[in-house]
Formats: C-alpha cells, sequence, structure tokens
C-alpha cells in the first residue's frame, strides 16, 4: 500500500482504460523534472536521466505490466512499447467525449 502513496498519480491499468490521462500526467511530471526529453526521438540525455525516467515510468505503470516490459532499460522504448500497446485506445475515448 505504500507503493500507492509515493505514486504522483494513478497507475496505468493493464487494461489501458486510463491511457488518455495517464498519457497526459506523465509528460505533465517529466516536464515538471525537466526529464521530458528522455520520452522524444533522439533525445540527448544523460545516463543518469534516463534512468531517473525509467524509474518514474515503472512506478507509474501496473504492476503485470513492469513484469512484461522489465527487461527495458531505455524510457523511450518503454514509451514506445507502452503507446503501441494502447494508442488505439486513444481513437475509441476520443470520438465518445466529443459527443458529449
Amino acid at each position: 500500500m505504500a507503493n500507492i502513496e509515493n505514486r504522483k498519480f494513478i497507475a496505468l491499468d493493464i487494461s489501458g482504460k486510463n491511457y488518455l490521462s495517464w498519457v497526459l500526467n506523465v509528460k505533465l511530471h517529466l516536464s515538471a523534472k525537466k526529464l521530458r526529453h528522455t520520452i522524444d526521438e533522439d533525445n540527448a540525455a544523460s545516463n543518469e536521466e534516463r534512468a531517473t525516467a525509467l524509474i518514474f515510468l515503472r512506478h507509474h505503470i501496473d504492476d503485470d505490466l513492469k513484469y512484461e516490459y522489465l527487461t527495458v532499460k531505455n524510457p523511450l522504448e518503454l514509451w514506445q512499447n507502452l503507446n503501441d500497446r494502447f494508442e488505439h485506445l486513444k481513437a475509441v475515448v476520443l470520438p465518445k467525449a466529443l459527443d458529449d
């Protein structure tokens, strides 16, 4: 339970149901920590910045996702893997939100 208390926002659910809000929260928090560039293509992040960003990302994903992506050692690669997995959910959520 202590793990939940240390999170800045709700972890990404394995179903991806909170993916859209999770993406926005991650981008905001990484920007505030001056680490946003670590999830951009062709970034020049230091090893320390990458490690910090990777720890942050792993801390904010479901435990089952952590195990699935356990061997990923680059925050950009993890970001892209999660995007590939859940990107399609944006198309499902956004049109529905526009109807309201």
